[in-house]
């Protein structure tokens, strides 16, 4: 049986497999490939996780947040352009689309009398940015839609399954 961590500052990594009620010996064996003696160099910041080693903990930990995390924080590239997305409850992420999506119906014509010529003049571009951070909301809420359907997968909530019959 592992012992129970006492570090008051434990990154993403460590207290997600402890809401998982995992040791690092459990999880390991969960992960197959990834040793006990990785985790704790994971959790311990001695070492950054590879990607593979993020999925098999978001997989064995039912925590679908840590890919997000891990490509908005610790890949390069996600850095710059995967935004981190912050779980919610589905009211409150229903609620936040549908007024992103309210607020872009009333810029659709500006778009479209912007962009029709294909060039972006001096005048157009205030506008042109507004609607573009507006986009930009839309699409993150629709991100943390997907997240919440991923995690509700992963706790049984949701039947994977059957939804994806009904996408078909």
């Amino acid at each position: 049986m592992g012992r129970r961590s006492t570090k008051e500052n434990k990154n993403i990594y460590q207290t997600s497999r402890e809401e998982a009620g995992l040791t690092r010996e459990e999880a390991s064996e969960l992960m197959d490939f990834v040793s006990a003696d990785r985790i704790e160099k994971i959790e311990s910041e001695k070492s950054a996780p590879h990607p593979e080693e993020i999925l098999a903990m978001a997989d064995a930990y039912k925590k679908p947040i840590l890919c997000n995390y891990y490509c908005s924080k610790g890949c390069p590239i996600g850095k710059e352009y995967v935004p981190e997305i912050h779980v919610r409850d589905l009211a409150q992420i229903v609620l936040e689309m549908l007024a992103s999506l309210n607020s872009v119906e009333k810029e659709k014509d500006r778009l479209i009398e912007i962009t029709s010529d294909g060039v972006i003049t001096e005048d157009e571009y205030g506008d042109f940015a507004m609607i573009q951070e507006k986009l930009d909301k839309i699409a993150i809420t629709a991100d943390a839609l997907q997240l919440w359907v991923r995690e509700k997968i992963a706790e049984g909530n949701i039947d994977q399954e059957k939804l994806e019959q009904f996408k078909k």
